[in-house]
Protein backbone atom coordinates (compact mmCIF):
# COMPACT_ATOMS: atom_id res chain seq x y z
CA UNK A 1 0.00 0.00 0.00
CA UNK A 2 1.57 3.19 -1.17
CA UNK A 3 0.94 6.68 -2.51
CA UNK A 4 2.90 9.43 -4.19
CA UNK A 5 4.71 11.88 -1.90
CA UNK A 6 4.74 15.63 -2.72
CA UNK A 7 8.53 15.24 -3.22
CA UNK A 8 7.80 12.80 -6.05
CA UNK A 9 8.95 9.59 -4.36
CA UNK A 10 6.68 6.75 -3.23
CA UNK A 11 5.34 6.75 0.35
CA UNK A 12 4.94 3.30 1.88
CA UNK A 13 2.36 2.41 4.50
CA UNK A 14 3.80 1.24 7.82
CA UNK A 15 2.32 0.53 11.22
CA UNK A 16 3.94 2.98 13.63
CA UNK A 17 3.66 4.17 17.21
CA UNK A 18 2.26 7.67 17.73
CA UNK A 19 3.23 9.35 20.99
CA UNK A 20 0.83 11.94 22.36
CA UNK A 21 1.85 14.48 24.99
CA UNK A 22 5.00 12.49 25.77
CA UNK A 23 2.95 10.05 27.87
CA UNK A 24 0.58 8.10 25.66
CA UNK A 25 1.77 5.51 23.15
CA UNK A 26 -0.70 4.57 20.44
CA UNK A 27 0.65 1.49 18.67
CA UNK A 28 -0.26 0.11 15.24
CA UNK A 29 -1.26 3.42 13.65
CA UNK A 30 -1.14 3.16 9.83
CA UNK A 31 1.20 5.87 8.57
CA UNK A 32 2.49 6.68 5.08
CA UNK A 33 6.26 7.36 5.23
CA UNK A 34 8.54 8.67 2.50
CA UNK A 35 12.06 7.25 2.50
CA UNK A 36 13.38 10.16 0.43
CA UNK A 37 12.22 13.21 2.42
CA UNK A 38 11.09 11.56 5.71
CA UNK A 39 7.58 13.02 5.36
CA UNK A 40 4.90 11.09 7.30
CA UNK A 41 1.12 11.19 7.01
CA UNK A 42 -1.57 9.33 8.93
CA UNK A 43 -3.51 6.94 6.70
CA UNK A 44 -6.55 9.10 5.73
CA UNK A 45 -9.13 6.43 6.58
CA UNK A 46 -8.06 6.34 10.25
CA UNK A 47 -7.28 9.99 10.84
CA UNK A 48 -10.66 10.96 12.33
CA UNK A 49 -10.61 8.04 14.79
CA UNK A 50 -7.04 8.82 15.83
CA UNK A 51 -7.98 12.48 16.33
CA UNK A 52 -11.05 11.40 18.33
CA UNK A 53 -8.99 9.08 20.54
CA UNK A 54 -6.44 11.82 21.22
CA UNK A 55 -9.24 14.31 21.90
CA UNK A 56 -10.74 11.96 24.50
CA UNK A 57 -7.41 11.79 26.33
CA UNK A 58 -7.48 15.49 27.20
CA UNK A 59 -4.62 17.92 27.75
CA UNK A 60 -3.05 16.09 30.71
CA UNK A 61 -3.33 12.36 29.98
CA UNK A 62 -1.97 9.66 32.26
CA UNK A 63 0.88 7.45 31.05
CA UNK A 64 -0.72 4.64 29.04
CA UNK A 65 -0.53 2.56 25.88
CA UNK A 66 -3.25 1.80 23.33
CA UNK A 67 -3.40 -0.65 20.47
CA UNK A 68 -5.02 1.44 17.76
CA UNK A 69 -6.12 -1.69 15.92
CA UNK A 70 -8.51 -2.36 18.83
CA UNK A 71 -10.15 1.03 18.12
CA UNK A 72 -10.22 1.04 14.35
CA UNK A 73 -11.22 -1.60 11.81
CA UNK A 74 -8.81 -0.35 9.15
CA UNK A 75 -5.87 -0.50 11.50
CA UNK A 76 -7.00 -3.99 12.52
CA UNK A 77 -7.20 -5.16 8.90
CA UNK A 78 -3.77 -3.73 8.15
CA UNK A 79 -2.27 -5.45 11.21
CA UNK A 80 -3.76 -8.72 9.93
CA UNK A 81 -2.42 -8.07 6.43
CA UNK A 82 1.05 -7.38 7.82
CA UNK A 83 0.88 -10.63 9.77
CA UNK A 84 0.21 -12.49 6.52
CA UNK A 85 2.87 -10.66 4.51
CA UNK A 86 5.69 -8.33 5.41
CA UNK A 87 4.47 -5.68 2.93
CA UNK A 88 0.72 -6.07 2.37
CA UNK A 89 -0.50 -5.42 -1.13
CA UNK A 90 -3.96 -4.22 -2.05
CA UNK A 91 -5.20 -7.69 -3.06
CA UNK A 92 -4.43 -9.11 0.40
CA UNK A 93 -6.12 -6.15 2.06
CA UNK A 94 -9.13 -6.38 -0.29
CA UNK A 95 -9.63 -10.06 0.60
CA UNK A 96 -9.42 -9.23 4.32
CA UNK A 97 -11.91 -6.38 3.85
CA UNK A 98 -14.43 -8.69 2.17
CA UNK A 99 -14.01 -11.34 4.88
CA UNK A 100 -14.37 -8.76 7.67
CA UNK A 101 -17.47 -7.18 6.15
CA UNK A 102 -19.10 -10.61 5.86
CA UNK A 103 -18.14 -11.41 9.45
CA UNK A 104 -19.50 -8.10 10.75
CA UNK A 105 -22.76 -8.58 8.84
CA UNK A 106 -23.17 -12.02 10.38
CA UNK A 107 -22.51 -10.52 13.82
CA UNK A 108 -25.10 -7.82 13.06
CA UNK A 109 -27.71 -10.51 12.41
CA UNK A 110 -26.84 -12.16 15.71
CA UNK A 111 -26.91 -8.87 17.63
CA UNK A 112 -30.25 -8.03 16.03
CA UNK A 113 -31.73 -11.42 16.97
CA UNK A 114 -30.56 -10.83 20.58
CA UNK A 115 -31.95 -7.27 20.53
CA UNK A 116 -28.55 -6.00 21.70
CA UNK A 117 -28.63 -2.36 20.61
CA UNK A 118 -25.20 -1.46 22.02
CA UNK A 119 -23.55 -4.31 20.14
CA UNK A 120 -25.38 -3.31 16.96
CA UNK A 121 -24.11 0.29 17.30
CA UNK A 122 -20.56 -0.98 17.74
CA UNK A 123 -20.85 -3.16 14.63
CA UNK A 124 -22.35 -0.26 12.65
CA UNK A 125 -19.41 1.92 13.70
CA UNK A 126 -16.94 -0.72 12.54
CA UNK A 127 -18.74 -1.14 9.21
CA UNK A 128 -18.74 2.63 8.68
CA UNK A 129 -14.97 2.76 9.31
CA UNK A 130 -14.44 0.22 6.53
CA UNK A 131 -16.93 1.83 4.18
CA UNK A 132 -15.16 5.21 4.35
CA UNK A 133 -12.17 3.71 2.57
CA UNK A 134 -14.31 1.91 0.01
CA UNK A 135 -16.02 5.22 -0.80
CA UNK A 136 -12.59 6.85 -1.41
CA UNK A 137 -11.37 4.15 -3.82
Amino acid sequence: MQKRCPCGDIMLMKLRTVIYSGKVEIDNVPIYSCPACSRSEVFPEVKSELTGLIGNLGDEPERQTFLFNEWNEWANLLVEACAERKKPDSSVVQNLVEERINSLLELMLLADSLHDEEWKRDIEKRLSQISRHIAHT
